[in-house]
């Protein structure tokens, strides 16, 4: 196993695949933009659907492998403590924006709702991680994560049927989150960009894969614990595809996409929850309750509701580069990682 490597053999190959991870998250912003063009899509729910689910890929491939070796606690403290990391990747992007707050830009109210099903899902989660999961007919599997992965194929059937139907749209100067109509700026075929993305896919599962298991490597010849691996080492190695694709995104003035990504790879996370379970032989992987990984959802959540908070107000503006709901995003992960650090595992 990759994570059985020498620290400094582990350390060069961290490397290697965040340049390539980086690499394929970049194209694959554009190349998704261009193609939800073509397919009269919002770039909201690309964002969402596409991008989020493609960059969502090391996490599936981290959660899985982990729960076959016998560790499925670290792959659910992963995918709960990664939705608090990528909402802190639009702090970053708020970063690169001069001037102006990003949550001022998005104009799409389906990249809200996005956010809203995001948040109540995680709730959720963290119900099913304070309280247990039970088992299911002795299947193996557990009620809870069975329900969430139900759930959050009904959350993305909610959001396609808003896309088509949106209830609301933002208006005046504030920011323009969409490039002037008219034809993508790619000149390959519909076949090609979908080639282009499928190739950058499998870069980022295998490349996004590496990363997680050497941080797992990294984490334990460094003594660190195994819980504040998963939210802060592992959940960083795991979000690098999306903030790649974030800095494309704002690049191209494509701001819908970039949340829509964030938001669609938490949804996809929870998702992933069940595949845990399935990969996981020894019954419900949530089965005992876990204090630590059910405030790391929380955290989450608040995260996730203080930038929809920024993004209804629509504030632009910033102090020392960044909005206020970003400032607001900072405090509480700094709050809730000093909470995680004393009741880690």
């Amino acid at each position: 196993m990759l994570k059985d490597l020498p620290l400094l053999v582990s350390l060069g190959l961290f490397a290697v695949a965040a340049v390539a991870v980086w690499m394929a998250g970049g194209r694959l912003a554009r190349d998704i933009s261009d193609l939800a063009d073509r397919m009269g899509m919002s770039q909201g729910f690309a964002g969402m659907l596409i991008l989020g689910g493609i960059t969502s890929l090391p996490e599936i491939a981290t959660a899985g492998s982990a729960a076959l070796t016998g560790s499925p606690h670290l792959a659910i403290t992963n995918l709960l403590g990664t939705g608090s990391v990528n909402i802190l990747l639009l702090v970053v992007a708020d970063l690169m924006i001069a001037g102006t707050a990003l949550a001022a830009l998005v104009r799409s109210s389906s990249v809200l709702l996005q956010g809203l099903l995001g948040m109540v899902l995680m709730t959720a989660a963290a119900a099913l991680a304070l309280i247990g999961d039970v088992e299911m007919a002795s299947t193996g599997l557990g009620w809870g994560t069975t329900g969430l992965f139900v759930a959050c194929a009904g959350a993305i059937f909610l959001a396609s049927r808003y896309e088509k139907h949106p209830g609301w749209t933002a208006t005046g100067k504030r920011g323009q989150s969409e490039r002037a109509a008219g034809p993508d700026e790619s000149h390959a075929s519909t076949l090609m960009l979908t080639l282009r993305v499928a190739g950058a896919g499998a870069v980022i599962l295998v490349a996004g894969f590496a990363l997680s298991q050497t941080a797992d490597g990294i984490a334990a010849d460094t003594g660190i614990g195994t819980g504040l691996v998963g939210i802060t080492l592992l959940a960083l190695a795991t979000s690098l595809p999306e903030l790649s694709s974030i800095r494309t995104a704002l690049t191209i003035k494509r701001y819908d996409l970039a949340v829509g990504d964030v938001l669609g790879t938490n949804l996809f996370n929870i998702a992933v929850l069940f595949v845990v379970d399935v990969a996981y032989r020894d019954g419900p992987a949530m089965a005992e309750p876990e204090t630590f990984s059910g405030v790391a959802a929380l955290l989450a959540v608040i995260m996730i509701g203080l930038y929809l908070a920024g993004q209804m107000a629509r504030r632009v503006q910033t102090f020392l580069r960044l909005g206020l709901s970003s400032w607001a995003i900072l405090a509480s992960y700094a709050g809730g990682l000093t909470l995680l650090w004393y009741i880690r595992p």
